[in-house]
């Protein structure tokens, strides 16, 4: 009997095969979904200068000390200053500035009245105003370098440049950025079985959903796919698909299909060697893997053909070497634990990954179910549309009951 690998062999050894891209730098418009090679530090203060946080009057706190509603203080509007002014107004005992939100709070203002507590309006013909509150010193006031300072991190190295992230390097001033590109993957799908969807299939034929799977796979991933090709269960014509691949420029083909022990597996028969390697892997499901790496340099990723087998493959093994490839920093997918609501069987030996459902009815009870009621099959790919998340159990657990507590990968 052969020896099992773990996952964390078998990803592991991919992992020791392949070298991180090298870094690039590129204008910030251009960098949304790469991953930050290197820290990057802020240009500016953020905000870049004591700012209004109101519509309303700049003050001197000191002025409206006694200021109430039933004794409202008065003071001498001297200056308008609308977002983007560059006036600094010298303000004396008694005088104000209107103030926009966003706008430079003048230097001898310490507080800001919004315009609600005062009895004049923002009108800009108006000398004067009543102030019914008294302010205290800073109120309404956002300061200089208050959420970030200039010189200080704002994207580490490895974190994916998310539009959250853009935005906060924008406002800091940065407006290029060090990364690693786009994976460019190939895509070949094998089987004599395969139809495009859609089209007339003839008894023992059926869709082809594992190009589509891994192309939306791989753009969530932040990769491009540059080639994508079905072929029959035939040696040459495999052959002429991962020509192709090459010449398409891709720095990574994944195949599905036809790397079992079968007496048709094109895969495994054309590749199997000194420099792709076959293994079964102590998983379910996904038990038949392979990889190596081609003459010309080109990895190659070999999974099981059921469509179910190829997501979970992708989550274990492709998707962290390509993240690792663009110098993710964060390989894995977060993990929760929540209560079974149901019970279910685990394969003997083997860490399962069942496509998985979470119902968040109660927001503190969340549970966690199968996504269909055929549990960890590896062709239940219409179970996929209901699932979010895999349901990880380890080898050594022989069934999961109603309440226990399961490692949740959220993938969704």
């Amino acid at each position: 009997m052969s020896v099992l690998l773990t996952v964390e062999q078998h990803r592991d050894r991919i992992l020791d095969t392949l070298t991180p891209f090298a870094t690039q730098t590129v204008p910030l418009p251009q960098a949304g979904g790469l991953v930050c090679a290197a820290d990057a530090r802020a240009a500016v203060d953020i905000p870049v200068f004591d700012n209004s946080a109101m519509d309303g009057f700049a003050v001197r706190a000191a002025d409206l000390a006694s200021a109430s509603a039933d004794a409202p203080v008065t003071l001498d509007v001297v200056a308008d200053l609308p977002a983007g002014s560059s006036v600094d107004p010298p303000l004396a005992p008694g005088q104000a500035a209107r103030i926009m939100t966003g706008s430079a709070v003048p230097t001898d203002a310490d507080a800001v009245v919004p315009v609600e507590h005062t009895t004049a309006a923002l009108d800009a013909s108006l000398t004067r105003t009543e102030v019914t509150v008294a302010p205290g010193v800073g109120q309404h006031i956002r300061r200089r370098g208050g959420d970030l300072a200039a010189g200080e991190v704002v994207v580490r190295a490895g974190e994916v440049l998310t539009a959250f992230r853009l935005a906060a390097l924008a406002a800091a001033g940065i407006a290029e950025v060090t990364t690693r590109r786009r994976v460019r993957l190939a895509i070949v799908s094998t089987g004599s079985e395969l139809v495009t969807p859609g089209e007339h299939m003839r008894r023992g034929q059926i869709p082809e959903s594992n190009g589509v799977l891994l192309a939306a796979l791989a753009a969530e991933s932040g990769a491009a796919v540059v080639h994508i090709t079905r072929v029959a269960d035939d040696g040459a014509a495999f052959r002429a698909a991962l020509a192709a691949a090459q010449d398409a420029g891709a720095d990574a083909v994944v195949c599905t299909g036809g790397v079992s022990v079968g007496a048709y597996e094109v895969v495994r028969d054309v590749l199997e060697g000194d420099r792709v390697r076959f293994d079964k892997v102590a998983m379910q499901p996904g038990k038949p893997q392979g990889f190596g790496v081609l003459d010309g340099g080109l990895p190659v990723f070999c999974l099981p053909g059921n469509p179910v087998s190829v997501a979970v493959s992708w989550e274990t093994f492709v998707r962290p070497a390509l993240g690792y490839l663009q110098g993710r920093s964060d390989l894995d997918r977060p993990v929760i634990r929540l209560r079974a609501a149901t019970g279910w069987r685990t394969p003997q030996g083997r860490r399962q990954y069942l496509p998985a459902a979470i119902d968040r009815a109660d927001a503190a009870a969340w549970t966690v179910r199968p996504a269909t009621g055929g549990g960890s099959g590896s062709h239940l790919a219409g179970g996929l549309a209901h699932a979010e998340a895999y349901a990880v159990v380890p080898a050594e657990v022989d069934a999961v009951a109603a309440g226990d507590l399961v490692a949740v990968m959220l993938v969704s």
